[in-house]
């Protein structure tokens, strides 16, 4: 017990070992202050200022898709929509999707039982290998991370779902079956999504083969979006104590084509709109779609892969979840040649996930540094 007072009242530096265990695991032991691997430089705190003075971000209303009316008479309506949104904001908010609310429910249940049982227990699926098929960890990149962000996650492989469903944890009941659910489903969403965007690219379905080659030199057709990775992230932000500190996560952008997230009732999301951090606010049953870096790539630079970051509060808990989906893992991402003439040349290189991985597993993450350093100009 003395330790645990020590530790509450001053923001000595203990052995690493204990970050690793996770922030649910320091909040389980009652801290009442920020330790000082969780707390950020002056500048990139929530709320800095250049004049110091503390302000709330004003909550965005990001462009909303109904995507009933992807469906319906007005698909060319709302694909207009999407790429009004992809370009001007990188974000768009999906309603009318599809998926009961029962799975939404289940899913996020499923995930804040997973934080909430013994240590012991997550344990079990603690790893620093960012190529583990399934993974409970801490911050961002908890083996290069100088200042460790106030997030613990779950990483689930979802594809195919077949190979990987056995591996994922059996506690708490019901996860595996409700995540199984859950990944099917956004799994559909985001191929109707993708096909809308790549029809708002002005390439159809029948015609996604011409952009690309995959390794082995063959034409990619739409199969291999059908056959592309999916990643749930499920992440536990629990309630901070002194959230003026910290982060739950720095700000940075997806590396995929595009996530799909689903958020509790709990503010926390930021995104960069006009040069200023702005809150998304949720909306109950929706998902908060974002461009991901590959598919700024894949679009030249039309679209664009934006920062965001999520800010921790000192009340709530918050819990999201993540589903973010790309090409399968050896495919080259390239611009679509479509995209490509003397006015709008070439902007970036090939890459793939195994690169990502790579560049990620081997520097402390900042920023859009992985897509910079795609970039030819």
């Amino acid at each position: 017990m003395a330790p645990a007072m020590s530790f509450e009242t001053t923001r000595e530096e203990d052995d690493d070992s204990i970050y690793l265990k996770g922030v649910k695991n320091l909040c389980d032991s009652r801290i009442t202050r920020v330790p000082k691997k969780y707390i950020f430089p002056v500048g990139d705190r929530p709320n800095f200022r250049i004049d110091d003075e503390p302000h709330p971000n004003p909550n965005l209303n990001l462009p909303l898709v109904d995507f009933a009316q992807l469906l319906g008479p007005n698909r060319s309506h709302v694909v207009n929509s999407i790429a009004k949104a992809c370009k001007e904001y990188g974000f768009f908010q999906v309603i009318n999707h599809g998926i009961e609310s029962d799975t939404i429910r289940r899913m996020i249940d499923a995930g804040r039982r997973f934080f909430h049982l013994p240590f012991e227990k997550r344990a079990q699926y603690m790893s620093g290998d960012m190529h583990s098929p399934v993974r409970c960890g801490t911050s961002f990149n908890q083996n290069k991370d100088g200042v460790f962000c106030w997030r613990d996650f779950l990483k689930l492989n979802c594809s195919p779902l077949s190979q990987f469903f056995q591996s994922w944890p059996t506690s708490p009941p019901g996860l595996r079956e409700a995540a199984a659910i859950y990944s099917k489903q956004t799994r559909l969403l985001y191929l109707m999504l993708i096909e809308a965007i790549l029809e708002s690219l002005g390439i159809v379905k029948e015609e996604a083969s011409k952009y690309g080659e995959n390794e082995s030199g063959g034409e990619i057709g739409f199969e291999e979006f059908e056959e592309g990775s999916q990643l749930l992230v499920v992440n536990c932000y629990p309630a901070c104590p002194e959230p003026e500190l910290t982060l739950g996560m720095p700000p940075h952008s997806d590396y995929g084509l595009l996530t799909l997230l689903l958020q509790d009732e709990v503010k926390g999301l930021e995104i960069i709109h006009d040069g200023r951090w702005e809150t998304v606010h949720p909306i109950p049953n929706s998902f908060v779609v974002n461009v991901g870096d590959h598919l700024e790539i894949f679009s030249n630079g039309r679209y664009k892969s934006v920062l965001h970051r999520v800010v921790a509060n000192s009340s709530r808990s918050r819990i999201s979840v993540a589903s973010l989906h790309s090409l399968p893992f050896s495919t080259l991402i390239r611009p679509s040649p479509r995209l490509i003439d003397q006015a709008n040349p070439r902007r970036y290189r090939d890459t793939d996930f195994a690169t990502f991985l790579q560049y990620i597993s081997s520097r402390e993450h900042k920023s859009k540094n992985f897509l910079d350093s795609m970039k030819l100009f």
